[in-house]
């Protein structure tokens, strides 16, 4: 848990310097959106690898709930 919270602080960052208030300093490495998105998903998949969960049925059962329970709450594109 400890490695995700690091990797999400991560995509903050590099949200903020993209999106936000804050630019990167020239010192600091170019890492991108993407890239973070990826080391989360890797930590994701380690977690729950190593507590036997299948991501598949899990994504699987949020889609079935956002599209039934939530299925007004978003905005179509």
């Amino acid at each position: 848990m400890a490695r995700l919270t690091e990797e999400v602080g991560e995509l903050a960052r590099e949200v903020n310097h993209y999106h936000g208030e804050k630019p990167k300093k020239v010192t600091e490495e170019a890492n991108t959106i993407e890239d973070e998105l990826g080391d989360i998903i890797f930590v994701i998949t380690c977690i729950a690898n190593s507590l036997q969960i299948d991501l598949s049925d899990s994504f699987n059962r949020s889609m079935t709930k956002f599209e039934t329970r939530d299925k007004d709450r978003w905005t179509k594109k």
